[in-house]
């Protein structure tokens, strides 16, 4: 029995079993708990649609011994698709090579959240995948036991198998999945997880992704290579400017072009950005490329609309202003106000960080396939969020949810940008005026970095009072950054935004005062991977290595002094009600697992070795997604002022290890990200249109800019406490870090990025 073949949710919310010919199925909720009316939610039970029908697992057993894993998770090269399949087969000794893997549909009443950002997918779904495979290989050996008359305690699960052990007799998983189907499922204390001992497969090494195989020899599936009967294409004219409107354009010119179909007008934006799609025209043509040369064909000419005059030099000035004046105070310990002007001017140290916006820029830009029929509609999408997609494809067509199917394909990147499902929303609305008609939608590379989720731009504000030793005594912090509130209408900044490296710095400083700045966008600010930990840790971590030179102090022996003994921190000591939406007791700040990742990157790195002139080495770390990340990279500037990048050690403690490959692959892939971030990312705005279109000016790092050498190093394999995010971990550290080597390597401080030349 398949999972597509699996009635709605309808259960028990911890379990629920179900028997089909031939077969077992099995799913388990997210938590295994219930919630009391009105308590705290964190976690998985925090997020939408996770509260009532919690996170499923489906499993199934054919009479062959097939075993088949939903991956419930979408895949975008975290590895997610591998990882918590892979944990359920350990849990119930099943052979990978018996294992088939098989995407799940977008379906909150049978998966419950589905959305793939956070780094949450291992966070909040290793103990459900637990469960899932320990209560199967319990089932199986009670079936088991059952056929032989013998006491339940005398067989045992191995391999896809279950033993007799007195005697040697042996079923397989196949023989015993349809008798495994009557069993109870066990529950609470009758569940019996492995011991980390146990483990085959998690923390391993041993199971090959999932997707390898047919990603090396181009087989994958994609949203940009889905092919239905009949499809058509489209493209849009956005307008340049968010919120403009369209003032003319040459449509009789653009239907004379050969294989434009047809024209269809896409209502403009109103109100608040949210995942509204921009607006214009869609072309639609027989091929993608007939569809691009009428686009250019329409000439296209916009009224601009109130943000005409956005232009990034100017708002930089206005974001400076800001950071120099009072602003709203979200943290204060003591009173640093009077700490800091009481200070000698010998004892005051202040500076200020820049960071432009940013794109997403994810190799497969966005792309979706929508068909739509009397009463209902099939999209297939590249899409990190699937409910957030059928929400928005429903709300068009003004259909109920459940008459949306969505099939979630295999990403080429996302970083945050396909959790918005505009551009699913653009190709339902050109396929609601051709019923019937497969459209795909696609956005070209263009599209994608002219009209993005941008990441915020920012200036971060940083002054300390320093006491004899030159640690400091008070602690300002102050941010000014267009909050990604101001999508859906706020204006922020947010305690989520604020408690990424900037509240929630857990240094044992007496005065301490956090502030941001309420600023207006101009342009549709995103989530992007690692999102505020990125200005703020970039600012933090420069400013300590600024206060360890200014001290004298080698900034190893520095970080390790403020850092301070090894102790656990309650994050609503720090004023941080975030907490990545996890439990502040489940999930306190472990000033002893941050300093061993910081020991780690810098034993890896030799730090405190000779090096030639013009070189140096520098080191950051972070506190982010419950994950603690510390980096030491190591460039030579030459006397041009050109940055080489000789290698980067990264070290992260994450908790327990589920899949190290991918841990180290995400490690090596955040590296590369940073260091391109800070050599050459930049967005600009002039008359309200970004100013960057392509990889030719917003640059990603080349090759020849890589790092020589990416030594990954992973402390603390330690399932004794729980599962912190991977995928965006790594990239905080690593632009300060690299900032901080080349002021050792050359004297010269960086502050504002991208950096492209210290000349």
């Amino acid at each position: 029995m398949s999972a597509a073949a699996t009635p709605p949710l309808s259960m028990d919310r911890r379990s629920l079993l179900r028997a089909a010919v031939g077969g077992l199925v099995l799913a388990v909720s997210g938590s295994g708990e219930v919630w009391a009316q009105g308590a705290k939610k964190y976690g998985a039970e925090s997020m939408p649609g996770a509260t009532v029908d919690a996170p499923l697992v489906f499993v199934s057993i054919a009479a062959d011994g097939l075993v088949t894993i939903v991956a419930h998770r979408a895949e975008m090269g975290t590895g997610v698709r591998t990882s918590l399949p892979m944990v359920v087969a350990d849990e119930m000794e099943a052979l990978w090579e018996q294992v088939r893997v098989v995407q799940a549909d977008a379906d909150e009443a049978r998966y419950g959240n589905q959305n793939v950002d956070g780094s949450r997918s291992v966070r909040h779904f290793l103990m459900p995948m637990r469960r899932v495979g320990a209560a199967m290989r319990q089932m199986l050996e009670t079936a088991a036991a059952a056929r032989w008359a013998v006491p339940v305690g005398e067989v045992r699960a191995e391999q896809h198998r279950v033993l007799h052990v007195p005697t040697g007799r042996s079923l397989g998983y196949g023989e015993l999945s349809a008798a495994a189907a009557a069993v109870p499922v066990p529950q609470g204390s009758a569940l019996r997880l492995k011991a980390p001992a146990q483990f085959r497969y998690i923390g391993k090494g041993r199971v090959r992704a999932v997707d390898l195989a047919d990603i090396g020899q181009g087989k994958a599936v994609y949203g940009m290579d889905v092919r239905l009967p009949g499809m058509v294409y489209a493209v849009v004219a956005r307008p340049p400017v968010l919120g403009g409107t369209l003032r003319q354009a040459q449509r009789d010119k653009a239907l004379a072009v050969p294989g434009v179909l047809r024209l269809v007008e896409l209502p403009a934006l109103k109100g608040a950005p949210n995942f509204q799609p921009l607006g214009g025209i869609a072309v639609v043509g027989c091929t993608t490329w007939a569809a691009m040369q009428g686009r250019m064909a329409l000439a296209a000419e916009w009224d601009d609309g109130p943000h005409a005059g956005y232009d990034s030099a100017e708002y930089r000035k206005q974001l400076e202003s800001l950071v120099r004046a009072p602003a709203k105070a979200l943290r204060s310990d003591g009173d640093a106000a009077a700490a800091l002007q009481a200070a000698p001017a010998n004892r005051k140290l202040a500076a200020e960080y820049y960071l432009p916006h940013l794109a997403h820029a994810s190799m497969e830009p966005p792309v979706a396939t929508a068909v739509v029929h009397p009463g209902r509609c099939e999209v297939w999408a590249s899409i990190q969020n699937p409910q957030a997609g059928v929400a928005s494809v429903a709300g068009v067509l003004g259909i109920k949810p459940e008459q949306v199917q969505l099939h979630v394909m295999l990403l080429g990147g996302g970083f945050g940008r396909k959790s918005k499902p505009d551009y699913v929303a653009e190709a339902v609305l050109v396929a609601r005026e051709m019923p019937g008609t497969p459209v795909k939608l696609v956005w070209t590379r263009d599209d994608d970095i002219r009209h993005d989720y941008f990441h915020t731009v920012s200036v971060e504000r940083l002054e300390a009072a320093t006491d004899a030793r030159g640690m400091p005594q008070a602690w300002l912090h102050r941010s000014a950054a267009p909050s990604i509130t101001t999508l859906f209408g706020g204006k922020g900044p947010a305690a989520f935004e604020m408690g990424m490296s900037a509240i929630n710095v857990p240094f044992a400083i007496p005065h301490v005062r956090i502030e941001g700045a309420e600023v207006d966008a101009h342009t549709r600010i995103g989530w992007f991977r690692s999102v505020s930990n990125i200005p703020h840790a970039f600012a933090v971590q420069s400013f300590i290595d600024e206060l360890a030179h200014r001290a004298g102090t080698d900034p190893r022996r520095f970080a390790l002094d403020l850092i301070g003994p090894r102790r656990k921190i309650l994050p609503t000591a720090l004023s941080d009600s975030f907490n990545y939406s996890e439990s502040p007791e489940v999930y306190p700040v472990d000033m002893g697992r941050m300093r061993d990742v910081l020991e780690a990157a810098t034993q890896g790195a030799g730090w405190g070795r000779k090096l030639p002139p013009g070189q140096g080495l520098g080191l950051a770390f972070a506190y982010s997604f419950l994950s603690y990340t510390a980096a030491v990279v190591h460039v030579a500037v030459d006397d041009k002022g050109a940055v080489t990048v000789h290698a980067v050690d990264i070290a992260i403690d994450c908790g327990p290890q589920v899949n190290p490959e991918r841990i180290r692959a995400q490690l090596e892939g955040g590296v590369v990200m940073g260091l391109g971030l800070a050599l050459v990312g930049e967005i600009t705005f002039a008359q309200g249109r970004a100013v960057q279109s392509n990889f030719h000016d917003y640059e990603v790092l080349r090759h020849h800019a890589s790092p020589r050498v990416i030594r990954t190093h992973l402390v603390n394999d330690d399932h004794g406490v729980p599962a912190g995010g991977v995928g965006e971990p790594p990239v905080p550290p690593i632009a300060p870090a690299l900032c901080n080597a080349i002021f050792a390597a050359t004297g010269k401080r960086i502050r504002a990025l991208p950096i492209r030349s210290v000349a």
